[in-house]
């Protein structure tokens, strides 16, 4: 008879008590079944296992960025060869200038397009601004301007003659500045005659000859007529170089008189 079955015969709850007490005596501490168990007797592995489904984890992968091809930054020369040749008129030419942004020089600089009349005979092409001609927001300041002056006035032309264009409208810091953007702001200086069409071109100074004379110096195209833009040209000594050079200023006594003659008589 199991211990359910005396408790239920013997009845009532001092049964039980008395029961359980027994089984404690006994050594019992857990209740696991109404039957005994022997351990002794119990296989020496335990079942195995079932196993478990393998588990798939997924790790996300790292997005890869789709190839973007490298844009090329933009050529200065040609986006200046594009401007200039949409500018039909001076005053487009100058919006086109004012608003090339490829120039470093135009920042922190003032930009001195042209001075004088645009129909005048004579188009001199000048080195750039120095600091106080780009303070003034004027050309040839100075004992150099009244040196200017005077050679031209020798040949009867006086400055409101000359149609003024600086090689470069904004003031250069430094030599190496000017050579970068020299070949960049050529396309508007060609533009710029073009649309002025004046008899003569001259090139005053090294600057201008290096930058529409194919890289040549002014000693090797001053005292020889060549051609820019369809018209006909010659370099003159800057005055600023004539200051107190008196064989200089000898030479370019010449070489006015070449431009005097062309300008008189159509020969070169």
């Amino acid at each position: 008879m199991g211990i359910a079955q005396d408790i239920e015969a013997e009845g009532g709850w001092h049964a039980a008590l008395a029961a359980l007490a027994w089984q404690f005596d006994l050594g019992v501490t857990e209740i696991i079944g109404e039957e005994p168990v022997d351990r002794y007797d119990l296989p020496d592995a335990a079942p195995a296992m079932p196993k478990a489904a393998p588990v798939e984890v997924l790790i996300p992968k790292k997005a890869v960025p789709a190839f973007v091809e490298p844009v090329a930054p933009p050529d200065p020369v040609l986006v200046a060869r594009e401007l200039a040749a949409r500018a039909t008129d001076l005053p487009a030419l100058q919006a086109a200038m004012a608003g090339f942004d490829l120039c470093d020089l135009k920042r922190g600089a003032r930009m001195i397009f042209a001075e004088g009349a645009a129909a005048a005979r004579v188009m001199v092409i000048c080195e750039p601004p120095t600091r106080d001609e780009d303070i003034a927001g004027q050309m040839f300041l100075g004992p150099q301007g009244a040196l200017l002056d005077a050679m031209f006035a020798a040949i009867g032309l006086a400055r409101s003659d000359l149609y003024v264009v600086p090689v470069m409208p904004w003031n250069p810091p430094t030599r190496e500045a000017a050579e970068q953007a020299m070949a960049m702001l050529c396309p508007f200086v060609e533009r710029h005659i073009t649309l002025a069409v004046p008899e003569v071109v001259v090139l005053l100074g090294q600057t201008p000859c290096l930058a529409l004379m194919g890289g040549k110096g002014l000693s090797r195209v001053r005292g020889h007529w060549g051609a820019i833009a369809g018209r006909p040209s010659l370099a003159l000594t800057h005055p600023a170089r004539l200051l107190g050079d008196g064989e200089g200023k000898a030479e370019a006594w010449g070489d006015l008189l070449m431009l005097l003659a062309r300008l008189r008589d159509g020969v070169a």
